[in-house]
């Protein structure tokens, strides 16, 4: 069940809110450029986030003003009247101090926040935010004046486009599976209009808070993920820089979002900072076998058959996908298009389908292309994570048409097994350190 919507009127504007957790510490999100109370919990990801977060804490979530479900002026609200969205639910709430967590754009609205009313500020987190959004000379790690306009052309152009959504504007990543890019581009048509996007994104080219940073005093907690196209994470590192004792923490990935695969980390520092004690692992650790299958050429084999028989296809190929993960005791975790994610509680049972499955799909006039590896993987609920995932995923792409690729681990496991393999030389697996050796297995 959702939670329920209240409103906070902050001056005669009425800014809804949702209140999630029970714990004994309050914690405030402030989101960023455009938020939908509502549409949250129909995106899993963040589904997940949001409760998992919610455990420790109570979690007071707020469509800031213009945008979700709070009114929608016509007049667009400067950072300052944002700020105050901040201390308006608070005091509807009926809290005099939290901790306030800033993300994107709504980092600017906490930081300003915690500098204006430093009585009511517990803590401060910050993610994926700079304290300026156009680059100048002292502050390098931004959009130029051009680049900015640009973006602001996306949004005019077809808003969302999936430009806007990939790169500098929700910072999704080229990487992304079309079904979540589709997903974000419905949530965000949902959150805020065209109109209202261009205004924020207008005002908070203007926006610069490092005059305002060396006086915070709140304990602060500042993060960013490496390869972030939105927040440059030197832009972070020197936020924090100026803030009296912040903390600093670099997370992996090319993405603007915090609710990835590593969540769990990036919550346990959330919890530890906040609450002061890190949480017990509630992440099941197991070394498992990971199967990723896709079909080789599949957007070209759609094109030539039709909507219609790809769809047929596709139903045919699933079955025959399913029917040999429970002959080999495989277990479907996520399947997205024509991809497959499967774990296994041995190599050879997942190498022996894999080779089951190139070898039966060829009677649909497809091919797939398969990746094993074997590590230590995070299962959390019916969801799978780790390196060895990714890892996974990378060795698939290395495969041919109608092979099985696997990494050297997988391939010494299963050592007296009687399958055969041969060298498929030395690789480089994207986002992964060093090289890899990897084998076909026959």
């Amino acid at each position: 069940m959702l939670p329920k919507t209240k409103y906070a009127r902050s001056d005669d504007v009425r800014i809804a809110y949702q209140i999630t957790g029970s714990g004994p510490f309050d914690v405030v999100w402030a989101p960023g450029t455009m938020s939908h109370l509502d549409l949250d919990w129909e995106m899993p990801q963040r589904a997940l986030f949001f409760e998992r977060f919610s455990q420790f804490c109570r979690l007071i979530r707020f469509d800031k003003r213009g945008t979700g479900l709070s009114d929608r002026p016509v007049k667009m609200a400067t950072l300052e009247e944002r700020t105050d969205d901040i201390r308006a639910v608070m005091d509807d709430v009926g809290i005099e101090s939290a901790n306030i967590f800033g993300v994107s754009e709504g980092g600017s609205m906490a930081c300003l926040f915690a500098a204006t009313y430093p009585q009511r500020v517990n803590s401060l987190l910050v993610w994926g935010a700079q304290a300026r959004w156009i680059a100048c000379e002292d502050h390098p790690w931004a959009q130029t004046r051009e680049q900015h306009n640009e973006m602001l052309a996306m949004i005019e152009d077809g808003w969302p486009s999936f430009d806007y959504i990939t790169g500098p504007g929700a910072g999704m990543g080229r990487a992304a599976a079309p079904a979540a890019i589709e997903a974000l581009a419905r949530y965000m048509r949902a959150a805020a209009s065209p109109s209202a996007v261009y205004a924020y994104e207008q005002m908070n080219g203007q926006i610069d808070t490092r005059p305002i940073l060396p006086s915070i005093r709140a304990p602060t907690l500042v993060m960013n993920r490496t390869g972030d196209p939105c927040a440059h994470v030197e832009a972070a590192r020197d936020m924090a820089s100026r803030i009296p004792g912040a903390k600093f923490i670099e997370y992996p990935g090319a993405s603007h979002s915090i609710m990835l695969d590593d969540m769990e980390t990036v919550l346990s520092d959330i919890q530890e900072f906040i609450t002061g004690e890190r949480p017990i692992d509630s992440v099941d650790r197991v070394l498992a076998t990971v199967l990723f299958l896709d079909i080789a050429s599949s957007t070209e084999r759609a094109a030539a058959l039709g909507d219609t028989a790809w769809g047929n296809v596709l139903n045919s190929y699933y079955a025959i996908v399913r029917k040999e993960l429970a002959r080999f005791r495989g277990k479907e975790t996520n399947t997205t298009g024509d991809g497959f994610l499967a774990t296994f509680d041995g190599p050879a049972r997942a190498v022996r389908c894999a080779l089951a499955i190139a070898l039966a799909v060829r009677q649909l006039g497809i091919e797939v292309r398969a990746g094993v590896h074997t590590g230590e993987c995070e299962f959390m609920g019916d969801n799978v994570g780790g390196i060895a995932v990714h890892t996974g995923a990378r060795i698939m792409a290395k495969a041919d048409p109608g092979g099985v690729l696997v990494s050297g681990t997988v391939k010494d496991l299963v050592s007296g097994s009687g399958i055969n393999f041969q060298d498929h030389g030395v690789h480089q697996l994207k986002g992964l350190p060093g090289e890899w050796r990897l084998f076909s297995a026959q």
